[in-house]
């Protein structure tokens, strides 16, 4: 038995190849996820086996190789790009006296580090227990210690069991809170559908420059970087479209190959928004080579939450740095946009994009056209699900996890706390969600100081 190491950045990476379809994994995008987590790369050990060792997944050789790489370097941690199961993680502990993660618990702690709102650190702590849970027979001596001392002594509960009580009881408790969040999005979802506004989810692998797209579409300010999950929070904002009026655009997770099952189960209500949108915006970086792939990824996770019969708009993203390419509307044989080239980092082709969008929904919902420049009266705010609403809220110190649904929905101006440990948050927001915040507790709105906003 051995202490395991809590800290430490210098990392031995280890990629095998097994020459199987569909198993193969991009050492490329491995050496990101590791730069996305803060890891610095001290040595990389390849290899080619024709199936994984039962024990510690990788050869005899192999093994020493890595052994000798950790003292060489002064690595601290091990990172394999594959999925390994508890017993050859356990085993590789102890034979490398080194902290092993796999592929799925690095993806597990970028997450970690991207979660902002209350919802996101929920489903991510959700992931991390579920695959915790199977893992606890470890390398740690004090698990497998019955409780001691005075009146504790004999047959009692060992600290494994213990630990594992307690694990399922926490994950009890997230679950609990996310159906909570699930039906607050069931809500929000439900009074889009009530006022027949149309919704588009930005998809994609991740890295292909959603975030980037939302912003220049709707003049956001989600943040965006060139880095793997940079964005991890869902974002919703509205979007006008000449001769169609206001649609919602959301911004979602993006995807990756081999995504882990319980991290696409702890994210069900987010990928929910993207199951109940009207088109999916299929984000393709234009210059990768291994796009077809990726797309391929997307689509199976798509197919595994059960939004695969969605209608799709392929976006080419990223011209800017293919030579010779021109933003441009792909068409199929009965005219309609099909794909879209475009760069939304220079901003070139969001017109086209626009033009798009505008041609599918005039299309499809030929009937109800949205009046853009339709306007009313201040006191028949609450008719007009169209236009936002400026007012002042009040929320209690027990009820602060409100403010999260007001910033991912709405636009906060002022933000303050009073004598009584209060929010005050001056925002323009939606009226359905203001009509659902009014309903909450914690949570009060200043009457007189309703306002309809110009959509201008």
């Amino acid at each position: 038995m051995f202490e395991r190491p809590q800290s430490g950045t210098r990392a031995v990476l280890v990629h095998i190849d097994f020459r199987i379809k569909g198993t193969e994994e991009s050492l490329e995008e491995f050496r990101d996820l590791s730069l996305s987590a803060d890891v610095k790369t001290v040595s990389i050990i390849k290899g080619v086996r024709k199936a994984p060792d039962p024990k510690y997944f990788v050869g005899s050789g192999k093994l020493e190789e890595i052994l000798a790489a950790i003292h060489e370097k002064q690595a601290q941690v091990v990172l394999f790009n594959h999925t390994l199961s508890p017993g050859q993680e356990r085993n590789l502990e102890q034979f490398l006296k080194c902290r092993v993660i796999d592929r799925t618990r690095l993806i597990l702690d970028i997450f970690a580090q991207r979660a902002r709102s209350y919802e996101g650190k929920l489903q991510v702590e959700l992931a991390q227990l579920k695959y915790l849970s199977t893992r606890l027979v470890r390398g740690w001596t004090h698990l497998e210690r019955q409780k001691g001392g005075i009146g504790l002594r004999g047959p009692g509960e060992t600290q494994l069991e213990t630990d594992r009580r307690l694990i399922g009881a926490r994950i009890k408790n997230l679950n609990k809170r996310l159906d909570k969040v699930r039906r607050q999005r069931d809500l929000h979802r439900k009074s889009r559908r009530k006022a027949e506004v149309k919704t588009i989810s930005l998809v994609g692998y991740t890295n292909t420059g959603k975030s980037t797209l939302f912003n220049r579409l709707t003049k956001a300010n989600v943040y965006a970087a060139d880095q793997l999950f940079a964005t991890l929070d869902p974002t919703l904002r509205r979007l006008e479209l000449p001769g169609v009026g206001t649609v919602v655009l959301a911004d979602t997770v993006g995807f990756i190959r081999h995504l882990p099952h319980n991290l696409v189960a702890a994210f069900r209500a987010t990928l929910e928004e993207t199951e109940a949108a009207h088109l999916l915006l299929h984000v393709i970086e234009a210059q990768d080579e291994n796009h077809h792939a990726c797309s391929e990824q997307v689509n199976q996770v798509l197919k595994e939450i059960g939004a695969d019969s969605i209608p799709q708009l392929e976006i080419y993203n990223k011209i800017d740095m293919v030579p010779d390419t021109k933003p441009r509307i792909d068409r199929d044989e009965y005219g309609r946009p099909k794909r879209v080239w475009l760069s939304a980092h220079s901003g070139a082709g969001i017109d086209l994009l626009r033009q798009s969008l505008t041609e599918y929904f005039q299309a499809t919902f030929p009937d109800r056209e949205i009046e853009s420049d339709a306007r009313c009266h201040q006191d028949d705010y609450r008719f007009d699900l169209k236009r936002p609403v400026a007012t002042r809220i009040h929320i209690l110190p027990h009820a602060a996890e409100l403010r999260t649904e007001i910033s991912r929905c709405g636009t906060i101006h002022r933000e303050s706390i009073d004598s009584n440990g209060e929010m005050v948050l001056d925002v323009v927001i939606q009226p359905e969600l203001l009509e659902y915040l009014s309903h909450q507790d914690g949570c009060y709105i200043e009457s007189d100081s309703w306002a309809a906003v110009s959509n201008a």
